[in-house]
């Protein structure tokens, strides 16, 4: 399964290459990190394998910080601003976490979870059918 995404302006372009649509996992998140970075009520990422991932067009610019729990590296397009990916380290030698806007189809890998679900909305209803925790490792 080959999915294509890319940024808002088309200055970033990449491919994520899955033996199947389990091997991305898609979730919201709802801590504070993620609504600043997203500008929303929550984060929507696709976790896939590191080697999943293949950069077509265009190279990234990167942002390094600490969240309180590990030191967060996000990736975006210099020319619009999309965030593109993000992982924290434990992460980094494994995985990228696709933002799922950047997807050009992003319903062929639909939510499965959500996470730091004490956070979210009181006006944002639960999504069904999916797994739910409250913090992170819940």
């Amino acid at each position: 399964m080959i999915c294509q995404g890319g940024c808002y302006c088309g200055e970033i372009r990449y491919e994520l290459h899955l033996g199947t649509p389990n091997e991305g996992r898609t979730s919201l998140c709802h801590c504070h990190s993620c609504k600043k970075f997203f500008g929303t009520a929550f984060g929507l990422t696709t976790k896939v394998p590191k080697e999943a991932l293949r950069m077509m067009r265009g190279t990234t610019k990167e942002h390094v910080s600490n969240n309180g729990t590990t030191t967060l590296h996000r990736e975006f397009c210099g020319t619009c601003g999309s965030g593109i990916l993000e992982y924290g380290e434990e992460a980094a030698p494994k995985y990228r976490y696709i933002m799922t806007g950047t997807l050009d189809h992003p319903d062929q890998l639909p939510p499965k979870g959500e996470f730091f679900c004490k956070n979210r909305e009181r006006w944002m209803p639960e999504i069904p059918g999916i797994f739910h925790k409250q913090e992170i490792k819940d």
